[in-house]
């Protein structure tokens, strides 16, 4: 047993020296990134409208007012929130890569902000925290393998942790510092004491980021659970050969916008995605709940003849979703807490600012026993000395 944990030990210090950087830039950036709503809310008032008893404008409109406002780039979406909430007309593009937000005034039109989100705090945080500020074909991947390692690091942690009898266990739940204990022994109890709390937590908090990081462990994870559908999103086309049928009607995404508003008079939010082309269809994402994603209903239609297309992958209609399709869509959720609530998102800022500290006082502990082993050796060597002469 005794050779198992010296074994489990290097493997703990060597992983966790290869990967601490990444894995403290990865928490810390969670951290930052936990309340990013809430904040944006208190701080930017023009997310806010005020509230007025008549109908939001129809998406042909605000579409209209947006394309106006940045003429050279390309609408993404149009989507709606509460009454007292601003509209959003997205402006989102691969390549050339760019990201825009016009917030309007869902009454009048009025544009109230033009945000290039390329250069929003949050948002750059949110490229660290996936990417490390590197090139996505660079970023990404390292950053999948040191949240795997991480997992790693944290099963390991546990073990290493694991009391040997009932004496040592009491020392392994809580800290014991009095004005007299130094700080190596409280950097110590900082390592060992919060990582065991929070490693179980931030445990499942990293499984939840591999489902991003690798595509096989999300194949894997939804598959071992019954999953039937891809779990990558791919696009569902319009019938062009219905175009030439078109007669003047009112713009096809004001209609299927007006179906929706009826079949779910309880949205919260309703993003609207304008056709990007010819073929494409148009996509409508409802939201019933505030502050969650799983439970948003993914619907496509042909920009045509509006019918209802039908998708081989997990963002469908909620109500056939399985139990493994669901377990895929909430792993957003699960992933910043937001499943459990604005609770839920303390608890994943809380362990997320622990996980950031581990690689740090791992380190401190790492450096304090090689200075340590260091001034032996040369007490030794000394000493051979002192005899030769």
């Amino acid at each position: 047993m005794q050779n198992f944990k010296k074994i489990i030990g290097k493997i703990h210090l060597w992983l966790g020296l290869a990967s601490g950087i990444v894995v403290f830039v990865v928490s810390i950036t969670g951290c930052l990134y936990a309340f990013q709503e809430e904040i944006q809310d208190f701080s930017q008032p023009f997310r806010f409208v005020e509230a007025q008893n008549k109908a939001f404008l129809a998406p042909s409109k605000l579409e209209a007012i947006a394309k106006k406002t940045l003429p050279k780039k390309q609408l993404h979406a149009i989507m709606y929130s509460a009454k007292e909430r601003a509209a959003q007309a997205i402006f989102y593009h691969y390549e050339p890569s760019y990201y825009y937000i016009i917030y309007l005034n869902p009454y009048t039109g009025e544009v109230l902000k033009v945000k290039d989100m390329d250069r929003d705090f949050f948002r750059i945080v949110l490229v660290g925290h996936y990417y490390l500020w590197l090139p996505p074909t660079i970023g990404q991947p390292t950053v999948a393998i040191s949240t795997l390692v991480f997992v790693v690091l944290l099963i390991s942690g546990i073990i290493l942790w694991w009391p040997k009898n009932e004496s040592a266990a009491k020392q392994r739940f809580w800290f014991r510092w009095k004005s007299t204990t130094k700080w190596k022994r409280k950097n110590y109890d900082l390592h060992n004491v919060l990582g065991f709390y929070s490693a179980w937590i931030v445990l499942i908090i990293a499984l939840t980021g591999l489902v991003w990081g690798f595509q096989w462990f999300a194949n894997s994870v939804y598959w071992r659970l019954g999953g039937e559908k891809s779990t990558v999103f791919s696009e569902v086309y319009s019938d062009i050969k219905q175009k030439s049928h078109l007669t003047a009607q009112s713009p096809a995404i004001d209609r299927i916008w007006q179906k929706m508003l009826v079949e779910h008079p309880d949205a919260k939010t309703m993003e609207v995605h304008i056709p990007e082309s010819d073929s494409a269809s148009i996509n409508v994402n409802i939201n019933t709940e505030i502050g969650t994603n799983w439970k948003i209903d993914y619907r496509y239609f042909d920009q045509y003849s509006l019918k209802e297309l039908s998708v081989n992958h997990l963002y469908g209609r909620f109500h056939e979703a399985k139990l493994a399709d669901k377990a895929i869509r909430m792993n957003y959720d699960i992933h910043v807490g937001a499943i459990f609530g604005f609770a839920g998102k303390v608890l994943a800022f809380c362990v997320s600012l622990v996980a950031a500290s581990l690689p740090i006082t791992g380190f401190y502990i790492w450096w304090g026993r090689r200075k340590k082993k260091n001034g032996n050796n040369e007490k030794q060597i000394s000493l051979k000395e002192k005899m030769n002469v």
